[in-house]
């Protein structure tokens, strides 16, 4: 085990369990599920096939949350994966997921929902006269790195706070399109199930939903600021992120019951940039255009509530990592007054600000869910290699239909990674050489160590 550094100050347990319920819910709950629906109906052709997509994608995102929770019963602390993959396969694999996270999947996350936020902000008011959405969106970001470098309990009741909310937005939306639309009206009944573009354009659509679902990975990070953790952490993961699930399916069919696919199809995405969401075109079926404005407001409140999320946990990983000594030795520095790592949050809003001026929207969440795949697929498999040792601490939750369920979740990953590199090599080899910059960085922190 490595030797780690001495801190001024410490991390405290700071977040209840409905704190933790909150930060599972409304990580995953930012905006994907008010735009993702566009891209994946351009991919396949169908809109029975974009459900399909979301509850495939759901089901596996489960999965992994069940493992996760095994996981996080075992290892309740600060740094999530990064001391899972420590604690299976030693400090290198660590070192790539948390030099990876630093990079790319943290900050990328975070630049992703202040864009998001943006996009829905400028429906409501045109931001061109305020700089425009990159204008907003660093704006956000710096608002919320700010705000997250006060202690973790207020990061958590805010959190709590726009969880809330989130989760009554989407019921509130759904409901009202459902309840609304005239029945002969609805979309649903020649829905088809057929995709023009086979089993890679199912993969591709997964793999927007699975930027939706995004997050369920995120409350493990900030384990170590939990209450009684072994046991919230993993009740946290499996119910929030079965409530998310059930939340998207009911606005997936929301929408194709109000709309017709074309409809779906030419909304907000990359293809379609000057367009309005999916969200907003089916909120407009039973508000009309005078509720446009205040729709895109609550979209926005979803956006800022999964990137406070973000914020909150991602610092974790490069704290963690320096604690090992495997990362600069700044980042381990906790605030004596917040007990928050303060320069690893700064570190982390800083480069989401420069990665928000890079790309756009759907370039960002792809290479933030191409990379994050890799290692939640080494993680699960960790579980199987974990239960034969004998030297780790017991679990006090088990992954649910264990080996069965671990094993379908690696499979589905292998798959949505290949067909990843497949149809984006681009984006997915920019991706791998960015971790492979990793090994020479892992020695130079080990030599400085020594």
């Amino acid at each position: 085990m490595s030797t780690r550094s001495s801190s001024p100050a410490c991390l405290v347990q700071g977040l209840t369990f409905w704190d933790a319920l909150s930060l599972v819910v409304g990580s995953m709950i930012g905006t994907g599920v008010f735009l993702k629906s566009a891209a994946m109906a351009q991919g396949v052709g169908s809109g029975g096939v974009v459900l399909l997509a979301w509850v495939a994608a759901g089901l596996l995102s489960l999965s992994g949350a069940f493992t996760y929770a095994e996981m996080g019963s075992r290892y309740p602390k600060a740094g999530g994966e990064y001391v899972y993959l420590r604690e299976a396969y030693g400090d290198l694999p660590a070192f790539l997921y948390g030099w990876t996270r630093f990079w790319i999947a943290a900050p990328g996350s975070v630049a992703a929902y202040g864009v998001g936020a943006a996009t829905f902000l400028h429906a409501a008011v045109p931001l061109d006269g305020y700089g425009g959405r990159t204008t907003i969106a660093l704006l956000f970001i710096v608002v919320y790195t700010v705000a997250n470098g006060f202690a973790v309990s207020i990061g958590g009741k805010l959190q709590t706070i726009m969880t809330a909310v989130k989760a009554f937005l989407i019921l509130g939306l759904a409901a009202g399109i459902l309840l609304s639309v005239p029945s002969g009206n609805s979309h649903l009944v020649p829905l088809s199930f057929t995709s023009t573009g086979g089993v890679s354009a199912f993969g591709s659509a997964m793999l927007a939903a699975l930027w939706a679902y995004d997050g369920w990975n995120n409350l493990p990070m900030a384990a170590g600021e939990v209450k009684n953790s072994s046991r919230n952490v993993p009740l946290a993961l499996a119910i929030g992120t079965f409530v998310v699930l059930a939340l998207y399916g009911l606005l997936n069919v929301a929408y194709f019951y109000a709309l017709p696919f074309a409809e779906v199809v030419s909304s907000s995405s990359s293809a379609f940039p000057q367009a309005a969401p999916v969200a907003t075109k089916a909120a407009m079926t039973f508000l009309g255009p005078a509720a446009v404005g205040a729709i895109s407001i609550a979209f926005v409140i979803s956006a800022l509530g999964a990137m406070n999320g973000s914020i909150l946990t991602g610092a974790r990983v490069p704290y963690a990592m320096a604690l090992d000594g495997n990362f600069f030795k700044l980042f381990a520095h906790v605030s004596p007054k917040s007990h928050v790592p303060t320069y690893s949050v700064a570190a982390q809003g800083v480069w989401a600000c420069c990665l928000a001026l890079s790309g756009t929207f759907d370039q960002l969440t792809d290479a933030v869910v191409f990379s994050s795949w890799i290692f939640y697929g080494l993680v699960t498999f960790a579980v199987f290699r974990l239960r034969k040792r004998s030297d780790v601490p017991p679990a006090t939750f088990k992954a649910w239909g264990f080996p069965f369920v671990p094993a379908i979740f690696l499979a589905a990953t292998v798959f949505l990674l290949a067909n990843t590199i497949v149809t984006m090599p681009k984006e997915t080899g920019l991706g791998l050489a960015l971790i492979g910059l990793g090994v020479p960085a892992f020695y130079f922190f080990k030599r400085k160590k020594r």
